[in-house]
């Protein structure tokens, strides 16, 4: 081959390697549903459809949740043995799975659905490896919006390669589609995955529980907290259409009604993506709540787009910062302990110049109102000082507004 025939070639394999992502998707943290906390692989069209039902009947669409997606074990166990395609399963889903789609965008919602960057998914099914742009053209024929791809069965595989192979197809596939990488973390795709996707899981999984780990074996789930301690290192690298993603929610799925508005709070100041992990046809009235307030899910979905930092930690009580839009700023006041916290916060000891938005919370330059976000009530002002008490494993947030 002649030196410039090189020179193409290899300009060709570097163009595979950079990531083309639809641009201008998840501006904000995406706001939805997955299947997999609650019912794992034994999903179907009646569930998916009565999700879709349930979105606008319990207010979850109102409160911005848009995408319904079906996690690992929607697919048969084979490829079309002809075209090679992947296969819904036809007992899970006998009408096909363009008819989910088209049933779930009827509501006025977005669909997704789940696939593996390796030679399998994790629970067994056909994976994606040398199937990328095959895959991506069923998706986009499909009509989905939104594709989880996990980490699974990749030995061997570099996960910057794979990803943005998968990327690559989605895009050449024409339609858009949010990509969000289930990579666990492992490979820091908070550093690379910028240009790839739209999120990228930080950690492993998660488990329904407020702190530690739950074995299982062979691996294990990661409590909220044990997450949260994974993020504060992080936020420089979230944004706008590019968001650190610490996992599905277990909101609803077992823990206390204070464990699950701890949950919900911090995952908002970390600008998260929401994604509900309960059975929304058994939700208490407490999960509806916790998951439809306006005023903590308007601090998670702040066109800003800004992750909060842990400003201090005392006494087990965590203190987290989040600039806002306009100025605004909210706090979290977090109490990992057992027993409840007394604080008292003069606002004026509080001066924070945050590099990265290019904000400042200055209470002797401001005088900020105070509201409390879960209570709904006013508080004052930063004029004076702060006094309440953290109940255990609950949070105080307020927001903070010139």
């Amino acid at each position: 081959m002649k030196k410039n025939g090189w020179i193409v070639l290899l300009l060709l394999v570097a163009m595979q390697l950079q990531a083309q992502k639809f641009e201008g998707l998840a501006l904000t943290p995406p706001m939805g549903w997955n299947s997999w906390n609650t019912f794992q692989t034994n999903i179907n069209e009646q569930l998916a459809k009565e999700t879709a039902d349930l979105f606008i009947t319990s207010g979850m669409k109102d409160a911005g949740y848009l995408y319904i997606v079906l996690d690992d074990g929607w697919m048969a166990k084979e490829r079309d043995s002809i075209t090679g395609d992947l296969i819904p399963d036809p007992k899970k889903f006998p009408h096909g799975m363009k008819a989910v789609v088209d049933y779930v965008h009827s509501k006025g919602l977005k669909f997704g659905l789940y696939n593996c960057a390796g030679t399998k998914t994790c629970a067994g099914y056909p994976g994606t490896r040398g199937y990328e742009y095959q895959d991506a053209r069923f998706y986009a024929s499909l009509g989905i919006d939104y594709l989880k791809f996990d980490w699974c069965n990749s030995e061997g595989l570099s996960a910057k390669e794979a990803y943005t192979t998968m990327s690559n197809a989605l895009r050449k596939a024409g339609r858009p589609i949010i990509f969000s990488l289930c990579e666990w973390g492992d490979n820091k795709p908070w550093l690379w995955a910028k240009e790839t996707g739209q999120l990228w899981r930080t950690t492993g999984d998660i488990a329904n529980i407020f702190d530690g780990i739950k074995n299982y074996g062979t691996w294990h789930a990661n409590g909220v907290m044990t997450i949260v301690d994974m993020q504060d290192t992080l936020r420089k690298y979230a944004g706008p259409g590019h968001w650190n993603d610490p996992d599905m929610l277990e909101v609803g799925n077992g823990m206390k009604v204070n464990e699950d508005r701890a949950h919900f709070s911090i995952w908002c100041m970390l600008a998260a993506p929401l994604m509900a992990g309960n059975d929304l046809r058994k939700m208490t009235k407490e999960a509806k709540e916790t998951l439809t307030d306006k005023d903590i899910i308007a601090i998670d979905q702040d066109p800003a787009g800004m992750q909060a930092l842990k400003y201090a930690e005392k006494d087990s009580v965590q203190t987290w910062l989040k600039p806002l839009k306009n100025g605004d700023w909210a706090v979290c006041f977090l109490n990992r302990s057992l027993s409840s916290k007394d604080l008292s916060i003069d606002w004026k000891q509080m001066t924070v110049a945050d590099n990265l938005s290019g904000t400042e919370l200055n209470a002797v330059k401001n005088n900020y109102r105070v509201r409390d976000i879960w209570l709904k009530q006013n508080r004052g002002t930063t004029a004076n000082p702060f006094k309440t008490t953290v109940p255990a494993h609950d949070v105080i947030v307020l927001r903070l507004a010139k």
